[in-house]
């Protein structure tokens, strides 16, 4: 997206809404004999930006589409605006980009906005959501000719042609550059600032502990955690280690303390809530252990935290 213009639009930032948008009350979703939510109460307030987080299979898609009326719950109680998650008077006030579905690849940039537009009662302008998305040079290019992280902003664009009040964002910036991911970050700071409210999923923590007002961690179909990025991490002391080791990956992981290990090439990354302690085990284990750094870890090490079984 490096080529994508910067953004000229401007809008006055307006009085965040009170009261909640959506409402979970005790929900339980169950595919057969697998229970994907359990016993879930849970609100997205309104006019805020809440980044839903979790590992793999932990609830988070299933409820994304609970929110969307696209399943219902097995039991407890869910409405969006006040009503069903399900109806045509919903659906006209959500914008949703996910990671899901195919989209014709003969259409032209222009011409899936302009159907997707014609679907709400008040959508944007086609120009104006050309130029929020960064695709206005874009216009007439089949979606099957663009390239991956243009896909990814047209994908962005038909969240919100609608103009919605609720706006779901699935993972938006995979497979863009550093350059797009900040350009489409400070336009989603855009949306919250015209009172938009946005449920965000997303694998880079970074992401959310830029953006959310509020963080809500899901594991094993449950809440574990909920509160603001700087309320999420002082949950844990998490502290990351890098250092250049003889010992495997595997090795390091067995360790008590150890969250999670990972390699930036030559480097050891260990994420341990208790860094002395673990360093203490290392180093009888590898006398010629270096370039031993430890920082802290932020909400990376919160969430391993929160979502991992203790080591120990």
């Amino acid at each position: 997206m490096a080529s994508a213009p910067q953004s000229t639009h401007s809008f006055a930032s307006l009085p965040r809404p009170a009261g909640e948008i959506a409402q979970f009350t005790r929900v339980r979703k169950d595919y057969g004999t697998v229970q994907a939510l359990i016993d879930f109460t849970f609100e997205v307030r309104a006019g805020e930006l809440v980044a839903l987080l979790g590992p793999n299979g932990a609830g988070k898609t299933t409820a994304i589409k609970l929110l969307l009326g696209l399943v219902k719950p097995t039991s407890g109680r869910l409405a969006v605006f006040g009503g069903d998650p399900a109806s045509t008077e919903t659906h006209t006030r959500i914008g949703a980009m996910l990671q899901v579905g195919r989209v014709p690849e003969t259409l032209r940039v222009r011409e899936h906005i302009d159907l997707f537009s014609s679907y709400y009662p008040d959508p944007l302008p086609i120009e104006r959501t050309l130029a929020i998305a960064g695709l206005t040079t874009l216009r007439d290019r089949k979606f099957g000719d663009l390239s991956g992280g243009q896909k990814q902003r047209l994908l962005f664009a038909l969240a919100i042609c609608g103009n919605p009040d609720l706006l779901f964002l699935d993972e938006p910036t995979v497979g863009l550059d550093v350059e797009a991911r900040l350009l489409l970050w400070q336009e989603i700071r855009n949306l919250l600032e015209r009172g938009k409210t946005i449920v965000l999923t997303t694998h880079y923590l970074e992401e959310a502990d830029a953006l959310a007002d509020r963080v809500v961690v899901i594991n094993k179909g449950s809440l574990v955690a909920q509160g603001t990025p700087a309320e999420i991490k002082a949950r844990t002391a998490g502290k990351k280690i890098r250092c250049v080791t003889e010992l495997s990956a595997a090795v390091v992981r067995r360790l008590p303390g150890v969250l999670d290990v990972g390699r930036d090439r030559e480097t050891t990354v260990i994420h341990t809530s208790r860094p002395e302690e673990v360093l203490r085990q290392i180093f009888p284990l590898d006398l010629n252990i270096s370039g031993i750094e430890v920082t802290s870890a932020g909400l990376e090490a919160a969430f391993l935290a929160l979502t991992r079984e203790p080591n120990n």
